[in-house]
């Protein structure tokens, strides 16, 4: 679909609001099956409300959990129930004094072309050339990096610090604020492009191509000094190759295990746990999982001041995969999934 086809004229509606609801509830790998068009009546926004047209959703690798019925961090998503997520706004119709027709808002619309709101998890975008950035760099994602690397990694100059997903939503920032910080930077990516953009267009001095051959000689070979920071989102086999190469004192920051996330079973081999549990007390590693969420509060004001300082002055690069319309949402989520995106992964779902 190109940009034309979704140039509507601002404040035209459609006749309905499609709605992508989860139908089934994935064993291992989602399939187009697990989701479920519908269409319904565009709501009206009553006392104490808002309408809200979504023009970006963000695609998140944490949604893969929230289509299972098992405890999280966030509660899982009901069958029949439309497919949640951050999104970014136009105000249609108004009858809150703070929105305006016409504001950006950030909020969590879901899957779905409009929403009622009643403005608790809502916020108005200003002053954003790119109003899709706050669902990325200057949103979740960027303030993951920004928490993760600086709270629980805190690298220091001349140390090597290796990101996982280096190209992806949060990694691509994390290896950019520790090049800020005078580390040796090493990125984990997948394929020969995202590699060398991690080098070229991100700065990184380095990457490694967890797809090709013996992963762990290569990466050994990328990082003579060791590891002394390894930001983690993606488990598995990097997991494996960076675990021999942790310093004494090493930290882990984890914010996720995508690799992992469509696992039905546990993984077959033998039981690593020992050697795991070895490895960290032996060189006193830290391994510390953390939430975003837990950190908005205290860090919000200070990462927004800084990430907007570093992107004007260019020390700080962002990437946006932006998938055009809100139907092709589930594949692009199944894509997100197999590390298919390149950058932040977007739906333009409608026009400005």
């Amino acid at each position: 679909m190109s940009c034309a086809a979704l140039a509507k004229p601002m404040g035209q509606t459609d006749k309905s609001n499609r709605q992508i609801v989860l139908a089934s509830r994935p064993v291992g790998a989602p399939t187009q099956a697990v989701f479920r068009t519908e269409r319904r009546a565009v709501p009206v926004a009553g006392h104490g409300e808002m309408l809200l047209r979504t023009v970006y959703l963000s695609l998140d690798p944490y949604m893969r959990g929230r289509m299972n019925d098992a405890p999280s961090y966030v509660p899982p998503i009901g069958l029949g129930e439309v497919m949640g997520g951050s999104t970014v706004s136009r105000v249609v119709a108004s009858n809150l004094p703070r929105y305006r027709v016409g504001d950006w808002v950030l909020g969590t619309s879901g899957w779905q072309d409009y929403a009622l709101s009643d403005g608790t998890t809502a916020n108005v975008v200003e002053g954003l050339k790119h109003p899709s950035w706050a669902l990325g760099v200057l949103g979740m994602p960027g303030l993951t990096a920004y928490v993760g690397l600086l709270d629980i990694g805190r690298p220091a100059r001349g140390e090597t610090v290796v990101v996982a997903a280096a190209t992806g939503a949060v990694g691509s920032i994390v290896g950019q604020i520790a090049k800020r910080k005078g580390c040796h930077v090493v990125g984990v990516a997948g394929g020969v492009e995202k590699c060398r953009s991690a080098k070229e267009d991100l700065g990184l001095d380095d990457c490694v191509d967890h797809r090709g051959d013996d992963l762990p000689r290569r990466l050994r070979a990328a990082c003579p000094k060791g590891i002394d920071v390894y930001f983690e989102s993606v488990g598995g086999a990097v997991f494996d190759a960076v675990m021999p190469l942790l310093n004494l004192g090493a930290r882990v920051p984890l914010c996720g295990l995508i690799s992992h996330y469509n696992d039905s079973a546990p993984p077959p081999g033998p039981d690593r746990l020992p050697l795991l549990m070895g490895t960290l007390l032996r060189r006193r590693i830290t391994v510390q999982g953390f939430i975003v969420s837990d950190y908005y509060v205290a860090r919000h004001a200070a990462f927004a001041e800084d990430m907007a300082a570093w992107l004007a002055e260019g020390s700080v690069r962002y990437r946006e995969d932006v998938v055009l319309g809100l139907e092709n949402a589930p594949a692009a989520m199944i894509g997100l999934l197999e590390g298919k995106n390149f950058g932040k992964l977007v739906v333009r779902v409608g026009p400005d």
